[in-house]
């Protein structure tokens, strides 16, 4: 199958899946559901590349494979998260419901469908190594590879300090700053790019690969300006205030570096 009837049909199975959990959402009063549908919605998409793609076989199933550990990872991650705090939603939705008012409903039937729109778009690299018939593997895709496994791994221990910290009783409302925190506000972000960096440096092994530099320029966008660590920071500093404030002062935004020393 060539790559845009296989990417227009991906895009179609994936608005009906996302008007699904739509109706999901609303019956749960709880639109954090979005969420680990996108997540989970990569594994979908790159197995169906994979499948249907008239590439090279172990190419296409490595990069399945990538794309599904990374899918999994983080789709679960957040199905624990939500689950957990269910009936409670998570803040950026609690925030949209205030911005947006009464319009809320219909805007985020929209936003649902714009998550569909931005899994085919950030897949570009996952369409491109799928439709490479070249036999063998090139030097950038071992290294996408490589740059995936540091990633991926980073990200899991960043989450996982977080969660630890959290589950201690003497840590509860406090900032986290151990571990990968104490070095950056957001380093389960940067992993999170960096993963996009890898499976960007992949595609780039196959032809017309580059174009899926949009996946890292969107992710980093998205992290650096939107619904990443802007509302992430508001909310924490909602929650925890004059505390919060200290780390932004001492503590690196996005890239792991050393701490500051505070302004007097």
């Amino acid at each position: 199958m060539n790559a845009l009837p296989l990417a227009l049909a991906a895009l179609a199975g994936l608005c009906v899946a996302f008007l699904a959990v739509y109706g999901i959402a609303r019956r749960l009063d709880n639109y954090g559901v979005v969420d680990i549908a996108w997540s989970y919605a990569f594994a979908a998409v790159a197995a169906a590349y994979a499948l249907a793609g008239s590439g090279w076989p172990p190419r296409r199933a490595l990069i399945a494979a990538m794309a599904t550990a990374w899918s999994a990872r983080l789709g679960t991650h957040l199905l624990v998260r939500v689950a957990r705090k269910h009936p409670e939603e998570d803040g950026r939705y609690r925030q949209l419901r205030h911005d947006w008012g009464r319009a809320f409903r219909i805007k985020m039937a929209g936003f649902f469908q714009l998550q569909a729109l931005s899994v085919i778009l950030l897949a570009i690299p996952f369409l491109a190594a799928c439709a490479n018939p070249a036999p063998r593997l090139g030097l950038l895709e071992w290294a996408g590879a490589a740059v995936w496994l540091v990633a991926i791994s980073g990200e899991a221990l960043a989450d996982a300090q977080l969660a630890a910290f959290k589950r201690a009783p003497a840590h509860q409302g406090a900032v986290c700053d151990a571990g990968l925190w104490r070095y950056s506000r957001h380093p389960n972000y940067f992993f999170e790019w960096l993963i996009w960096v890898g499976f960007f440096l992949y595609g780039c092994g196959s032809p017309w690969g580059w174009v899926g530099v949009l996946s890292p320029a969107c992710i980093l966008y998205l992290l650096l300006r939107v619904t990443g660590i802007p509302a992430t920071e508001e909310q924490s500093l909602r929650s925890k205030g004059e505390a919060y404030r200290r780390y932004q002062e001492r503590t690196s935004a996005f890239v792991p570096l050393p701490t500051r020393t505070p302004r007097a």
